[in-house]
């Protein structure tokens, strides 16, 4: 990329017109500007009431809200809020004695639950509601029975999956949405895509970097680069007009570098940030995003059962990461809650405790709450800033409700991408065409992975563990669930330059 200054005029002039409403100073090679004149996000929207009343219509695409991570730190006990399912709904966490719901401080109707005991280390005994929202479903109004193939029956508690990685084979991943493209799902067109990469004086990867895109239309995104100093842009999922040229800005602390995206010169943009290096110790926030409905619960069992494990090898990586764990789980309306976030934390034995007492129950139509979810998800998580990575691994086996009113998984997929929160999609046993086609939608923007469960027979989740899957896929890989995590995590963090 030349400086400014070396080109002709009518581009010096086209720039000039473009820096204008980006970057009060104009779009010189200085290597600091001001914080002033960084373009800002959208202010952050206020909380919104859910559930919100079914809607059946076409939602307009909102602005995403891409305001920084910014938590200092993780170092706090578990803390925990809960929005109701049912209007009314009062949270008891009877069996476990573990939290008490309380009205009060919550805005819009959530139920913020306050650490009255430690919780317990196992689920209560037989006989026992393990999960006093479980026993309330018997008071939920009555629903539509769900599909067949969501009741499984129990299985083998070793889980095993397979992954594809649909940004490496992109040509792969269009001809999937091509051939499944009469699926609902909220449209973004990432057809045509650019990879940025931000690198340092000496040529190693800038991670964290925030990275701003506008049109002269006033079009604009927001993305961080991952652990590799990378980030994925899909000009026509923001600013579906087609702008010709873009102008590019990147930060780190008080350094910034800028340039321009003309589509269809390149691939790839690559831009130089005087940044400095990164901690010596990498610092890893790691949230489960969590589908608890009735047909979950032997995914959910494994999880609570490997998640020691998989802490343990996490923290004995190279780098020796910082790691902070997060839940987010969810059912949908008429249960006794639509979604409980549990924030990010450093205690691993109180979090083992948290899952440990989570329960799948409820559900009923085969759509649920994914996109409720998602965003608390991506804007209430107390995401670490300043370098952090920052990764949620959502295991579902349904789609999203697109009837409902409220966030949009499209909206929060691009704030998340934003907000550099890199999501890998987990399809469960029952996972449908709809519910493949969301879910690799979130991982490929936000620059995940699609993992799904396999099985020796594709078709029947109760023939064990294999290799064979119902989803469309090829050129896979197999191992069991918690080690493909560990996988997932070490191969990002190895990105980091040390």
């Amino acid at each position: 990329m030349r400086p400014l200054q070396s080109k002709p005029l009518a581009h010096r002039l086209l720039a000039a017109l473009l820096c204008m409403p980006l970057l009060a100073s104009g779009c010189g090679a200085a290597p600091a500007m001001e914080g002033a004149r960084w373009p800002m996000p959208a202010p952050a929207p206020e909380p919104v009431s859910w559930p919100a009343p079914a809607v059946q219509q076409q939602l307009p695409q909102s602005v995403p809200n891409f305001q920084a991570p910014s938590a200092s730190h993780c170092a706090r006990p578990v803390q925990t809020v809960e929005l109701p399912g049912r209007i009314g709904a009062q949270f008891d966490e009877r069996a476990s004695g573990a939290m008490v719901g309380k009205r009060g401080g919550a805005a819009h109707g959530e139920l913020r639950l306050e650490e009255s005991a430690p919780m317990p280390a196992a689920p209560p005994p037989a006989g026992l509601a393990a999960d006093a929202s479980a026993a309330a479903e018997t008071s939920a109004p009555l629903r539509t029975p769900a599909p067949a193939q969501r009741q499984h029956p129990q299985r083998s508690q070793v889980v095993t999956a397979g992954m594809v990685d649909d940004n490496a084979d992109f040509a792969s991943y269009l001809q999937f949405r091509q051939r499944n493209a009469g699926v609902a799902h909220r449209e973004r067109d990432v057809s045509e895509r650019y990879l940025l990469q931000v690198r340092g004086a000496m040529g190693q990867p800038v991670p964290d970097a925030e990275v701003a895109l506008r049109a002269a239309n006033g079009a604009a995104m927001w993305a961080r680069t991952d652990a590799g100093g990378r980030a994925w842009v899909h000009p026509l999922a923001f600013d579906p007009s087609g702008s010709s040229i873009y102008e590019v800005a990147v930060r780190k602390g008080a350094r910034q570098a800028r340039g321009f995206l003309r589509r269809g010169q390149k691939s790839a943009l690559d831009l130089t940030l005087d940044a400095r290096p990164a901690p010596a110790r990498a610092r890893l926030d790691l949230v489960f995003l969590v589908d608890a409905t009735g047909s979950m619960g032997d995914e959910i069992g494994k999880l609570k059962a490997t998640l020691h494990s998989i802490a343990r090898e996490v923290a004995a990586l190279p780098s020796r990461p910082d790691t902070c764990f997060g839940l987010v789980a969810y059912r949908d309306q008429g249960d006794a809650f639509l979604v409980r976030r549990h924030d990010l934390s450093n205690d691993v034995a109180s979090f083992q405790s948290v899952l440990n007492a989570l329960q799948a129950a409820g559900g009923g139509d085969y759509p649920e709450a994914m996109n409720e979810a998602l965003h608390e998800t991506v804007h209430r998580i107390s995401w670490r800033g300043d370098g952090a990575t920052r990764l949620v691994v959502l295991l579902a086996d349904a789609p999203p409700h697109l009837d409902y009113g409220g966030p949009q998984y499209d909206v929060d997929m691009l704030a998340a991408l934003g907000k550099g929160i890199k999501v890998f999609s987990v399809g469960a046993s029952g996972l449908d065409t709809q519910g493949e086609y969301v879910q690799r939608q979130i991982a490929q923007y936000t620059g995940g992975r699609f993992v799904f469960l396999t099985y020796a027979q594709a078709h029947d989740p109760a023939s064990g563990p294999g290799r064979e899957t119902v989803h469309d896929v090829k050129n896979y890989s197999v191992d069991t669930l918690d080690r493909l995590i560990v996988r997932l995590v070490s191969e990002e963090l190895g990105k980091l330059a040390r």
